[in-house]
């Protein structure tokens, strides 16, 4: 069955393509779909700006289509970045002055208050136009600089376990990740 992502972020894209083709599904993103609409994020949630863009997309193709908004929430900032894990900072900043704005942020922070998680909400419309919405979390905590070379986004300084995202393997950060519990809780709802 054909399923557009909706979104263009290769990350997620190859991630997702990962963890749903094997279901059977035929994933493309937006790009590959040939949509070239920028869907305003302007909800104050995960679950409202996931819900945003997959109805945006699902009202343009009638296709079956998957939207997600995850993020980073650390608790010695209130939850910040949280929603706005992706627009942090100023607009020029990239995802490594993402991060390291991050750091600076956290400085003063001692080890035991590093604590945060990656959260992701999928909102999933099927052809006929039911929807479904599913969160994944993924606790850990926040390193003091970046190490690895893998993932992208804030992966460098989170910690799960005793590495970074970005130090884990692809296969091991797909099967525990934030997306990967979303996806879980999504095919259980599929099936």
């Amino acid at each position: 069955m054909k399923l557009i992502i909706a979104s263009n972020n290769k990350g997620k894209i190859k991630e997702f393509k990962k963890l749903l083709e094997p279901m059977g599904y035929e994933v493309f993103s937006q790009r590959e779909a040939d949509i070239n609409i920028e869907v305003e994020e302007n909800g104050t949630t995960f679950e409202e700006n996931a819900a945003i863009k997959a109805r945006a997309i699902f009202k343009l193709t009638g296709c079956a289509t998957l939207a997600d908004d995850s993020g980073i929430s650390v608790d010695a900032l209130d939850g910040a970045p949280g929603v706005y894990s992706a627009r942090y900072g100023t607009p020029d900043l990239d995802d490594e002055g993402r991060t390291a704005l991050l750091l600076k942020e956290m400085q003063n922070v001692p080890d035991d208050k590093r604590t945060a998680r990656y959260v992701a909400v999928i909102h999933f419309i099927k052809e006929n136009g039911e929807e479904i919405s599913v969160r994944g979390e993924c606790e850990g905590k926040i390193g003091y600089e970046p190490v690895g070379e893998n993932g992208f986004g804030y992966d460098p300084v989170f910690i799960y376990g005793d590495k970074t995202f970005a130090q884990h393997t692809e296969e091991f950060k797909n099967s525990v990740s934030h997306r990967a519990n979303a996806l879980k809780k999504l095919a259980l709802k599929l099936a």
